[in-house]
């Protein structure tokens, strides 16, 4: 909770920041907000990969082990570092491609014990797109993207498992090149919550 609080508060601190730089400029303008704009991008002409290193605190229900399987069990956040990679074929349509590796392992807290397992890394994609955007001056503003993916999650018993992934992120985009984002994401397979938040570059 504490480390959702701090991420809060400086996604909050951030966007305040950024829109003080040419506060006077907005209120000159007309309407910069915009539904699934087809509009330029002050990425879309010169910029069309995105490329990102960030984290990713993932609430894992499943499990093998008997003991959570017929208990019921609190699950503990696992995290993971998340190498983030974007293509953007389109303005609107995004094609995003990730990989998960966890620094610790799955806990349960199961009759007041934690219960331990070791979390697989998984590889993902699919498509996501454009929902929204919000200029806050010259060279900045927030994006919205959602859609759905697919991970593919190597297990321990060196199987694979396919899973459907609903995920959504916000972006603040600083003039043609930096991105901070943070966003969630469900895994309908594995029944995990997600939460995640890095930095980037737009290339």
């Amino acid at each position: 909770m504490k480390i959702l609080i701090f991420i809060l508060f400086q996604f909050s601190l951030t966007v305040f920041v950024f829109s003080q730089d040419e506060k006077s400029d907005v209120t000159s303008k007309k309407s910069r907000f915009s539904f699934f704009s087809a509009g330029k991008d002050s990425t879309d002409l010169k910029s069309n990969f995105e490329l990102s290193f960030g984290q990713n605190l993932l609430f894992i229900s499943t499990s093998q082990q008997n003991e959570i399987l017929q208990n019921e069990s609190v699950v503990l956040a696992t995290s993971s570092v998340l190498f983030f990679s974007e293509f953007r074929p389109e303005k609107v349509m995004r094609i995003p491609v990730f990989l998960n590796i966890a620094t610790e392992s799955k806990q349960f807290l199961v009759n007041g014990n934690l219960v331990y397992e070791k979390a697989s890394p998984t590889i993902g994609t699919g498509l996501v797109f454009k929902v929204m955007d919000f200029k806050i001056d010259k060279k900045s503003k927030i994006e919205l993207e959602m859609g759905p993916l697919v991970s593919m999650i190597f297990n321990t018993s060196n199987s694979v498992r396919f899973a459907p992934i609903l995920a959504s992120r916000i972006k603040i985009c600083r003039g043609e090149n930096f991105v901070m984002y943070m966003g969630v994401n469900y895994s309908l397979g594995v029944k995990a919550f997600g939460l995640m938040y890095g930095t980037g570059t737009v290339f």
